[in-house]
């Protein structure tokens, strides 16, 4: 792929289709369908939560008490079981969410969440907490795979990429709801210091067990699966107040025909082998995985883990202060994370892949610089400097690498390869999370700071590899932007059966035309 390629186009082929009268806060139905889209938001929250509970617990004297002063591999065991948990259910969690539907498989993770969550409150044993942990990646797997695809399937075409993003911005929204709930309870004197945050883990997941049979189903679920009048009828009440004869209707359930049957007929993708029989889904799980491992490589792993051991280290050892710490970074975070979300359409997504790389490269390799000169000098300021470039850092990271990289997984592949692709991006995720919560720890006891080197080195691949393989896909309905990766034959034949089923006029198919040239030539054609 060229460097710097970028598709230069306007508004998607929907466009002209979009009654500008309905918006999110003035009509009734999307009203109530983003009420159904934060359900299944939450469960990105019940990570995060997961996440920065640990990290705080490692600052709870009861919880390091109980289970004996957990520290290098046993701590990283402590950390990572969610993830191998997660492992564990990666190879279900795509057939699952393609047999049941995007609405029961959410649930089914949610409700063994529910479960593991009581198990890991009543934990009496190191063995005990880890079985639970293990089970709560299991569960959570199941609702993380099916989630963004309902989200992405289902939202009104204008605000499908900011509610998108959202699904892995609301990460940080559980993170600081465990983060304060651990500074709340921490001195607490007995046990329940650590097992009031850990009950409180459940109630994301009660709500959607409780609450999820009243939500719609996925649109392209359902044509997938041959009900294309219930499919019909989901888009038409939220998206045209019902009428089924709106032209966005209309070209909405076309355009899910076509592409649905396209893939499947014309070029044959079927099974895990699809992810690689073409070029262009080889270009999008080369890209898919690069993102996955950046997500989780970049130093972020370090601090969101082990925070504690950071502060530690530079003399900041008082818990209070190190919990306060740690629930401020997370407000910072989510505010970040928020606004890169409703900036994804404005701003792009190849340019916050870009500035979020730079950024990170800059600031961590500052925090690198404080960091040694605190531990070979013990200067005072180097530490003060070392916070500062960390919340600098993080800013960074959130401008694309939480908002963006669902996103982006789910945008560049064509339909009956989404939940494979998602999963194929949790799956290496997974792997790279369960290498940070392994080696982070005992990397930081025996290296300390120089650590830090290897990290600056990576993000600075990282930069490179972002400009020239990140291309851009704002503005462009999922179809759109999934032939960007198969050629301008491909793009045409979605966009002219989607046309010649919803029997739009002869000049608003010369007006697709043209604008589908604006969208593919720059990406396909260029030299």
């Amino acid at each position: 792929m060229a460097g710097g390629a970028v598709a230069n186009a306007g508004a998607g082929g929907f466009s002209h289709l979009i009654d500008p009268r309905r918006t999110w806060y003035n009509n009734r139905r999307l009203i109530a369908l983003n009420g159904w889209i934060v359900l299944f938001l939450i469960t990105s929250s019940n990570n995060g939560y997961d996440g920065s509970m640990m990290n705080g617990l490692q600052s709870v004297t009861q919880w390091a008490e109980y289970f004996d002063h957990p520290s290098g591999g046993k701590l990283g065991l402590l950390n990572a079981i969610q993830t191998i948990g997660s492992l564990g259910a990666l190879p279900f969690s795509p057939y699952v969410s393609d047999g049941i539907g995007r609405r029961r498989t959410v649930a089914l993770g949610a409700f063994l969440m529910i479960v593991a969550t009581a198990i890991q409150t009543a934990a009496q044993s190191v063995g005990m907490f880890i079985g639970a942990r293990f089970l709560i990646g299991f569960g959570l797997t199941f609702a993380a795979n099916s989630a963004p695809l309902f989200v992405t399937e289902i939202s009104y075409p204008t605000y499908r990429a900011p509610l998108t993003s959202c699904l892995s911005s609301l990460w940080y929204l559980g993170s600081i709801i465990a983060a304060w709930t651990t500074y709340g309870t921490f001195k607490i004197n007995n046990t329940w210091s650590w097992r009031v945050p850990s009950a409180l883990q459940a109630l994301p997941s009660l709500l959607q067990v409780v609450l999820i049979w009243w939500a719609p189903e996925s649109p392209r679920w359902l044509v997938s699966k041959g009900r294309e009048e219930e499919a019909l009828d989901v888009i038409a009440y939220y998206h045209a107040d019902g009428n089924r004869d709106d032209p966005l209707v209309q070209f909405e359930i076309q355009e899910i025909k076509a592409a649905i049957d396209f893939d499947r007929n014309v070029a044959a993708n079927v099974g895990w082998k699809a992810l690689i029989k073409t070029v262009g889904n080889r270009k999008r799980v080369n890209v898919i995985i690069a993102i996955a491992f950046f997500s989780q490589w970049s130093g972020n792993g370090i601090a969101s883990s082990y925070l504690n051991k950071i502060l530690t280290a530079i003399d900041i050892t008082d818990s209070t202060t190190q919990l306060l710490i740690n629930g401020i970074l997370q407000i910072w975070n989510l505010a970040w994370a928020l606004l890169a979300s409703f900036l994804v359409d404005r701003a792009g997504r190849r340019l916050l892949f870009l500035l979020s790389g730079v950024g990170m490269f800059i600031f961590f390799s500052a925090q690198t610089v404080c960091f040694g000169v605190f531990s070979e000098k013990g200067t005072p300021g180097a530490a003060h400097g070392l916070l500062a470039f960390m919340f600098l850092f993080y800013a960074a990271y959130d401008i694309a690498f939480l908002p963006l990289t669902v996103t982006y997984t789910v945008e560049i592949m064509p339909y009956p390869l989404r939940a494979k692709g998602l999963t194929v991006f949790t799956f290496t995720v997974v792997l790279a999370l369960i290498f940070n919560q392994y080696v982070n720890p005992v990397a930081l006891d025996n290296i300390g700071w120089k650590y830090y080197i290897v990290y600056v080195v990576w993000l600075f691949c990282e930069c490179v590899f972002l400009f020239f393989f990140v291309v851009e896909t704002k503005n462009l309905s999922l179809e759109e932007t999934a032939a960007l990766f198969d050629g301008p034959d491909a793009a045409r034949e979605l966009q002219t059966n989607a046309h010649t089923e919803a029997a739009l006029s002869p000049k608003e198919k010369v007006s697709e035309k043209h604008s589908l040239d604006d969208i593919v030539s720059p990406v396909l054609h260029k030299p």
